[in-house]
C-alpha cells in the first residue's frame, strides 16, 4: 500500500472537509451502531460527525499527518474521538472489538493481494455480527483519474468466507473537486464463529 503522507501535506480530493453524505445516512436510518472504528479515516470528518451523535468513535489511518490534523479538529471542536495511526492490513494490534466498521476510500487502494489480507485483518476486530460499511470507486467511474475502479464482483470475492453481503447499491463519493464519483456502498456483515 502507497504512502498518503504526502497527499496530506496540503488537502487530497478525498479531503472534503466534511463527513461523506452516504456517512450521514447510514448514521440517520440508525444503520450505524455501538462502538465505530473508521479504517482509513484521513483527517476524521466521519470520526468526528459520529462522535458528535454521542458515538464512542475510533479512526485509524497509516498516514500520520492525517491523525494529526484530525486530532487537532477534535480538540478544536471540543470532541472525543479517538485517533491512531494503525495499519488496516494488521488491526488485531489494536486489542480491542468494534460494533461497526466504516470505509469510506480505503478499500479501493489495496491490491488483489493485499484485499484477502485486509478482510482477515477485519475479522480481528469487528465483533460477530457486527457490519462493515464500505464505499469504493465502481467500475462505472469513467475516465482514469483517482483511485482503482472495484467491481461488485471482488468485492463479492474477497468476503465470500466468513461473511455475508446484505447489499451492495450505486452510491456517490464526494470530492473537492467539481462533480461527484461514482461508487458502491456495500453492507457486509461478519458472521458468528462456528464452533
Amino acid at each position: 500500500m502507497r504512502d498518503f503522507n504526502p497527499a496530506y501535506a496540503g488537502t487530497p480530493p478525498w479531503d472534503i472537509g466534511r463527513p461523506q453524505k452516504e456517512i450521514m445516512r447510514l448514521a440517520e436510518a440508525g444503520e450505524i451502531q455501538g462502538i465505530v472504528l473508521d479504517v482509513g479515516c484521513g483527517t476524521g470528518e466521519n470520526v468526528l460527525y459520529l462522535a458528535g451523535l454521542g458515538y464512542e468513535a475510533w479512526g485509524i489511518d497509516r498516514a500520520a499527518t492525517a491523525i494529526e490534523k484530525a486530532k487537532a479538529k477534535a480538540a478544536q471542536r471540543g470532541l472525543k474521538a479517538n485517533f491512531l495511526v494503525a495499519d488496516a492490513l494488521d488491526l488485531q494490534r489494536l486489542g480491542r472489538t468494534f460494533d461497526t466498521v466504516i470505509d469510506t476510500g480505503l478499500f479501493h487502494v489495496f491490491s488483489d493481494e493485499e484485499r484477502p489480507l485486509f478482510a482477515d485483518s477485519l475479522a480481528t476486530v469487528l465483533r460477530p455480527g457486527g457490519t462493515y460499511y464500505m464505499l469504493c470507486f465502481s467500475e462505472r467511474e469513467p475516465g482514469s483519474w483517482g483511485p482503482r475502479r472495484v467491481t461488485q464482483a471482488e468485492i463479492r470475492a474477497t468476503f465470500s468466507q466468513g461473511w455475508r453481503i446484505n447489499a451492495i447499491r450505486q452510491a456517490t463519493f464526494e470530492i473537492n473537486q467539481p462533480g461527484e464519483a461514482r461508487a458502491w456502498l456495500s453492507s457486509i456483515t461478519r458472521l458468528e464463529e462456528s464452533s
